[in-house]
């Protein structure tokens, strides 16, 4: 059974960083795409990062250049690198993953206030 696990959320500073941790309970590689989605109270759940089974990225325009996905399939593990964060990074972070079925994690909070 496919599970994930968030961790790293918790309160920042804006201009702070964080850095979230998605673990795998398989290989990474089973996934054509796995990623980060993210839901502010009263907003709809948006993407964003993304990496495919191959290794490409994309990400929302409001996080280009300031938040970056990566892997380390050894630890069956995603990560969201979040730098520069402004309040309206505040939000409940969940991490996908696809094969095409979609799988979920629990979600991790992120609050980003000072």
């Amino acid at each position: 059974q496919v599970q994930l696990v968030e961790s790293g959320g918790g309160l920042v500073q804006p201009g702070g960083s964080l850095r979230l941790s998605c673990a795998a309970s398989v290989s990474i590689f089973r996934f054509n795409t796995m990623g980060w989605y993210r839901q502010a109270p009263g907003k709809q759940r948006e993407l964003v990062a993304a990496i495919t089974l191959g290794g490409s990225t994309n990400y929302a325009d409001s996080v280009k250049g300031r938040f970056t996905i990566s892997r380390d399939s050894a630890k069956r593990t995603v990560y969201l690198q979040m730098n520069s964060l402004k309040p309206e990074d505040t939000a409940v972070y969940y991490c996908s993953a696809e094969n095409p079925t979609a799988y979920w994690g629990q979600g991790t909070q992120v609050t980003v206030t000072s």
